[in-house]
C-alpha cells in the first residue's frame, strides 16, 4: 500500500478548508467555526479542583531539554525554558520536565533527578515560572504546578548514547531494538522495593520546593507504563490486573506516607499499538519509508501492551485503560493527563506529525488521523469519568486551527483541559493569543519538523531549532543537520 499523501496544514487557508480535509478523510474531528475570545471562551473558563480553582483550560506539558548537568541539576538553557512555561499563559504546568527519581533511572546523561542534592536549582526553576507568570497575568493563586516522576525502564541512557535498560518484563519485539539481552535487567521483586522508597523521596522534595503536585509518569512505554503490560510476567507484580498495578498502588501509597498534602497525577498512555518500523520498499529517495507494524504474528495474543486488542494489535481497546481510571478514582486521584503509544516505537500514535524524528518512519497515515484518534479516546473516557479533571494530548498538529479545535471540545464538555507541548518554546504566548486575538501568529507556529526530537536521540539538546533564534544559532545546529542529512530523514 502506498504512503498516504498529506495535505500540509498550512495549505488550507481557511477554516472552511481545513472543514473540507477533515470530512475528505472521514474523520470525527470537529471544530469551531469562528474562535471566541475573552469571557466568551470555553477555553478561559476556571476550572474547580479540590477547593481552588484553576484558571483557566490550557496545561503545558512536561518537556525535557537533554540540557542539565551530568549530576541531574538545573542549567541556564533550562531557567529560560520554565520561564517560557510561564509566560505561557497555561494554567496547569505538568511536570515542567520528567524528572527522574534515580541516577540510573534517567533518559539521558542530562536529564533532571529530583533529588536533595538538586533541590535549590529546581526550587530557582519554580520561582522563575511563577515570576514570569505573575508579570505576564498577574497572578499565580489559579496556576496549578506539578513535578513528574519517572524511571526510564527500558529506554535509560543515563551515562551516554549506551543503551541501559532495565525492563518489566521480556519483549519479544523490543528486546532486541532496545539491547535487552539478559533476564537480569528485569526488576525483581525486592529491586522494586527500593524503587518504591525512590519515588516516595522524590515526592518529599516536590513538596519541599512547593509544588502542588506530582505525576506517577505511566506513558510513552517508560517503566510504569510498561508494567501495565506485564502480563506474562510471573509472581506479584504480574499477571493479572490487581498484580500489574500493584506498584503503583505502592507508591502512591508510599508517597502519601511522606507528603500527605501532595496531590498525585497521572499522565496515562490510555492505548497502544504494536511497534512499528519503516518500510524500505516504499521509501521515497531521501527519506525514510512509511510505517508498517513490525511482524506481530508469532506473538498472538498479543499480550504486551496496555490498552491494545489483543487479538488485533493495530488496534486499541479501552476495556483496561476504564478499569485503571476507576483505580485511580477509588485512591482519590482527579488529574489524569491522556495521551498514547510511545515516541520509540509508534511515535505516530503518540505524537501526529508530518516530519519524522531521525529513527523513525514516515507518517502511515495522515497526522490527523492520529489527532482524530487521540482526541476522541479522550472523549470516550471524559464521558464515563466526569469527575476526572482530564487532560487532552495531540493537538500542535492542528497548527493555526488547534484554538478552533480545542474551543470546540471543552465547549462541549469532552475534555477539561487541552495539552500543549514544545509548541510553546517557539511560541510561548500561543496560548494567550488564542483567547485574546481569536487566531495565532503564524510565523511562529511549530509545523512539527521533529528536530526537537530528532537533536537529543543523537546527543543534541532538545529546542526548536528552526523557530527559535536561541537554537538555530548554536553550533549544536549544524551537527543536526548532519544527522538528519545522514539519516535519510528528509526536511524534519
Amino acid at each position: 500500500m502506498p504512503p498516504p499523501k498529506i495535505v500540509r496544514i498550512p495549505s488550507l487557508k481557511t477554516i472552511e478548508a481545513f472543514g473540507e480535509h477533515v470530512r475528505s478523510l472521514d474523520l470525527d474531528l470537529q471544530f469551531e467555526p469562528q474562535m471566541s475570545v475573552g469571557d466568551a471562551s470555553a477555553l478561559t473558563r476556571p476550572l474547580p479542583f479540590k477547593g481552588r480553582t484553576i484558571g483557566n483550560r490550557w496545561t503545558v506539558h512536561p518537556m525535557e531539554g537533554w540540557d542539565g548537568t551530568t549530576t541531574g541539576g538545573v542549567t541556564e538553557p533550562m531557567i529560560r525554558r520554565w520561564q517560557r512555561f510561564g509566560e505561557s499563559g497555561g494554567k496547569i504546568i505538568w511536570g515542567g520536565e520528567a524528572m527522574a527519581v534515580r541516577p540510573d533511572g534517567r533518559a539521558n546523561p542530562h536529564q533532571l533527578i529530583l533529588n536533595e542534592a538538586n533541590k535549590a536549582g529546581i526550587a530557582k526553576l519554580r520561582e522563575t515560572l511563577l515570576a514570569a507568570h505573575q508579570t505576564h497575568y498577574g497572578k499565580t493563586d489559579d496556576l496549578l504546578m506539578g513535578f513528574q516522576l519517572t524511571h526510564s525502564g527500558r529506554f535509560c541512557r543515563p551515562h551516554g548514547p549506551q543503551m541501559e535498560p532495565r525492563v518489566a518484563y521480556r519483549h519479544p519485539l523490543l528486546d532486541k531494538k532496545f539491547k535487552v539481552t539478559s533476564d537480569d535487567q528485569v526488576f525483581t521483586d525486592d529491586d522494586l522495593k527500593q524503587l518504591v522508597e525512590d519515588y516516595a523521596t522524590a515526592a518529599k522534595v516536590a513538596a519541599d520546593i512547593g509544588a502542588d503536585f506530582v505525576d506517577v509518569k505511566h506513558c510513552h512505554g517508560y517503566l510504569l507504563h510498561e508494567f501495565l503490560s506485564a502480563y506474562t510476567r510471573p509472581g506479584a507484580y504480574g499477571g493479572s490486573f490487581e498484580n500489574r498495578t500493584r506498584l503503583f498502588r505502592e507508591i502512591v501509597a508510599a508517597i502519601r506516607a511522606v507528603a500527605p498534602k501532595m496531590e498525585i497525577g497521572v499522565r496515562l498512555s490510555a492505548i497502544d499499538l504494536v511497534p512499528f518500523k519503516p518500510n524500505p520498499e516504499l521509501a521515497e529517495p531521501g527519506k525514510l519509508g512509511p510505517g508498517m507494524p513490525e511482524d506481530y504474528s508469532q506473538c498472538l495474543p498479543y499480550r504486551y501492551a496496555f490498552g491494545v486488542d489483543q487479538k488485533n494489535p493495530v488496534a486499541y481497546d479501552l476495556a483496561e485503560p476504564v478499569q485503571f481510571l476507576k483505580l485511580l478514582e477509588s485512591l482519590g486521584i482527579q488529574l489524569v493527563n491522556l495521551t498514547a503509544g510511545s515516541p520509540y516505537y509508534n511515535p505516530h500514535i503518540q505524537r501526529p506529525a508530518i516530519y519524522p524524528p531521525s529513527d523513525g518512519y514516515q507518517p502511515p497515515e495522515d497526522p490527523l488521523v492520529g489527532v482524530a484518534r487521540l482526541i476522541n479516546v479522550v472523549k470516550q473516557l471524559k464521558a464515563q469519568f466526569p469527575n476526572l479533571i482530564i487532560v487532552g494530548t495531540g493537538y500542535s498538529y492542528l497548527q493555526e486551527y488547534l484554538p478552533q479545535v480545542a474551543e470546540y471540545y471543552v465547549r462541549h464538555g469532552h475534555v477539561d483541559s487541552v495539552g500543549i507541548g514544545r509548541a510553546v518554546l517557539s511560541y510561548p504566548t500561543m496560548l494567550a493569543h488564542a483567547t485574546t486575538r481569536g487566531k495565532l501568529e503564524t510565523r511562529y507556529v511549530c509545523r512539527t519538523f521533529s528536530d526537537c526530537t530528532t537533536a537529543p536521540r543523537n546527543g543534541i539538546i532538545s529546542g526548536c531549532y528552526p523557530l527559535d533564534k536561541f537554537y538555530s544559532e548554536k553550533p549544536e545546529f549544524q551537527k543536526l543537520k548532519d544527522v538528519k542529512k545522514q539519516a535519510g530523514a528528509g526536511k524534519s
